[in-house]
């Protein structure tokens, strides 16, 4: 739906799957962050594109961070939608445990989705999610990328911005929601600014499309 949603006209837009998502299923590689950091950079390059922007959403938020710390002179804005930090996501034991179990099995998948976006979408909606979720990556992908996005941390290397930065966020998020942004990326980013979605949790894209791509596009726009 997201794609849709973009002004054809003013922007344009590159969707990159990770590898051992999407079209890249059976791509093979390190399934880390700075992998996917290093493959955005080579797509930017095959286009043609210096500089370009970069909008990467939960784990895909630390992917972003790590290719602005990586070539800084060449992003022209960053753009975080419930974006996992720099510094990564502390777990407990159950947490993790239910993390690091989602690779095999759906049930935990299931949860976590209907925690995220607060317990309150319809088990119909959260069924598809995680149908949606098990045929657009491996098993072995989805489940070696997490102890790189959980447990990395980059912060130090964060260049100082001067281009906008913006985490986007649902106000159903608990997990990567206001506060976590305001200890991180608000923290970690000097400038950045925060946009809270009502009505959304964890995955904006699916809940308010259109209200995310308005503050998307407020971004690029100013």
């Amino acid at each position: 739906m997201l794609p849709e949603l973009v002004d054809p006209e003013r922007y344009s837009f590159a969707f990159l799957d990770y590898r051992g998502y999407g079209r890249r299923r059976d791509v093979t590689g390190e399934f880390t962050v700075p992998e996917i950091a290093r493959d955005a950079v080579v797509l930017a390059d095959e286009l043609g594109w210096d500089r370009f922007a970069l909008v990467g959403h939960s784990m895909g938020g630390a992917a972003v961070l790590r290719v602005f710390a990586d070539v800084p002179d060449r992003v022209s804005a960053v753009i975080g939608i419930s974006p996992v930090p720099a510094s990564g996501v502390p777990f407990d034991e159950e947490s993790w445990a239910l993390f690091d179990g989602a690779a095999q099995n759906d049930d935990n998948r299931y949860a976590i989705i209907d925690f995220t976006t607060g317990n309150r979408n319809s088990a119909t909606w959260i069924r598809q999610m995680v149908a949606a979720s098990v045929a657009s990556s491996t098993r072995e992908a989805f489940g070696a990328y997490l102890p790189s996005w959980a447990k990395g941390d980059f912060a130090a290397e964060l260049p100082t911005p001067t281009v906008p930065v913006k985490a986007i966020v649902g106000e159903h998020d608990p997990a990567l929601g206001a506060p976590t942004m305001e200890a991180t990326w608000l923290a970690q980013l000097s400038g950045c600014a925060l946009d809270v979605l009502p009505n959304a949790g964890h995955y904006a894209m699916y809940e308010t499309p259109v209200a995310l791509v308005t503050s998307i596009e407020a971004t690029l726009g100013g």
